[in-house]
């Protein structure tokens, strides 16, 4: 009776073990996930910073101005369309300035400008060209400015943020697959004994891989849940002390990967104990040593 009793407690261990080894595994993909969630609303907001400046004509009338804004305003690459007069212009360097230039020249210098802010997926120089060239033959246009160098510096940076990104993704989580598959292996390995005792009594293949499937799939599924968790209240702990933060991860971006890390747990366990019991299964005595 006491040996059964040790028996049990030891098996609870080693699942309780197993189970807590994947929620780690489960929570540095979840990590992972998010990270990259951050980096891509990093990225969105910079390319949406991207666009060009289009320099009204001295002479161009008002009704001329509303025309140019409104026909910019439906344009599809146009994520917003900001109007500054010669006056605000004027007032905007005065107040950085402290400078007059009305008092200096005796006429206003500056320009009206409407500033194009595009869409992220028209953030590239290629497409702004494009896009440049029919804005520039507007009537009442003088010119349009565009910071080429910028832009392609942007692009370069960003490129080579995911490129670093994505291999760290890529490496992390090969290792998190082979620390899963080797934890289940560890506990099926601990009862590769029954196993071989089973298939000698005459138990099917199916009959006996059955209860190690559920068992790890059950053991995934906590796990998940667990991981889960955990990240959901580190993510509300930072965002409630970083507005930045919160920034960056919204919790409607995060929504999926909660049960995207339950639904990991449950197949890779899963699985993992297909795997390692049709291990045991064929394996002869001498092969239990081994």
């Amino acid at each position: 009776m006491k040996q059964q009793g040790r028996k049990g407690i030891s098996i609870f261990t080693s699942r309780l073990t197993a189970t807590l080894s994947v929620a780690m595994v489960l929570l540095l993909l979840g990590l992972i996930a998010l990270l990259g969630i951050g980096a891509h609303t990093v990225t969105t907001g910079i390319r949406s910073s991207v666009g060009f400046d289009v320099v009204l004509a001295d002479s161009i009338r008002p009704a001329e101005v509303e025309t140019v804004r409104k026909a910019l305003v439906a344009a599809p690459y146009a994520l917003d369309v900001t109007y500054r007069s010669s006056d605000d212009a004027m007032f905007q360097w005065r107040r950085d300035t402290g400078e007059d230039l009305m008092e200096v020249l005796g006429v206003n210098p500056f320009n009206g400008e409407i500033e194009v802010k595009v869409k992220p997926e028209y953030a590239v120089t290629d497409s702004l060209a494009a896009i440049v060239k029919p804005v520039a033959r507007m009537s009442g246009v003088k010119k349009v400015t565009v910071n080429a160098r910028m832009i392609d510096e942007v692009n370069r940076n960003l490129r080579a943020l995911f490129i670093v990104l994505g291999s760290v993704a890529l490496v992390l989580l090969v290792i998190s697959l082979a620390l899963i598959n080797n934890t289940v292996h560890l506990d099926i390995y601990s009862r590769r004994f029954l196993i071989h005792t089973m298939t000698l009594v005459g138990a099917t293949g199916s009959f006996i891989r059955r209860p190690f499937l559920v068992s790890n799939a059950v053991s995934g599924l906590i796990a998940g849940v667990i991981s889960g968790a955990v990240l959901a209240g580190a993510l509300a702990a930072f965002r409630s002390g970083d507005p930045m933060l919160a920034g960056l991860v919204s919790w409607q971006s995060a929504a999926w990967v909660f049960p995207a890390m339950v639904l990991t747990g449950v197949l890779i366990c899963f699985v993992a104990a297909a795997f390692s019991t049709n291990r045991y299964l064929r394996a002869s005595y001498d092969d239990m040593f081994r």
